[in-house]
């Protein structure tokens, strides 16, 4: 008699529902423009190998702040509703609506602008670097 092999992990459909959200605001000396810095929701639908890999919905009042991801952070976003726009360093800005997507690499420092209130599907990757 052979042991029952274990379950496969279930899948996980955007189309369901999605976990009880969590809230957050930048912190106060990211932030650029005026105060208060703007809310932002985040729905994580999987997250594995203790965080490394996150997946879920985010959603973020009108705002700006600074972004600087580490050197073993990338992530992948689709905007499914309003508007928003990345500033790298150098001043060159890209903007993004729904439909859509775009790789933000390990490294990359600027600002993120919601110019709407911005509805985006992500997946967060952080690895170790080293």
């Amino acid at each position: 008699m052979t042991a029952a092999s274990p379950c496969p992990p279930a899948l996980i459909a955007f189309a369901d529902p999605l976990p009880a959200p969590t809230t957050d605001r930048p912190a106060p000396e990211r932030v650029v423009g005026p105060a208060p810095a703007p809310l932002r929701t985040t729905r994580e639908a999987y997250s594995a190998e203790d965080g490394a890999i996150s997946m879920g919905e985010w959603c973020c009042e009108p705002g700006a702040w600074k972004i600087a991801f580490h050197a073993g952070r990338h992530e992948f976003f689709h905007v499914l509703e309003g508007r928003l726009r990345l500033l790298d360093e150098a001043g060159h800005a890209r903007e993004f609506g729904p439909g859509d997507a775009c790789i933000i690499p390990a490294g990359f420092r600027g600002e993120f602008h919601v110019l709407e209130p911005v509805r985006k599907r992500y997946v967060m990757i952080d690895r170790p670097v080293g």
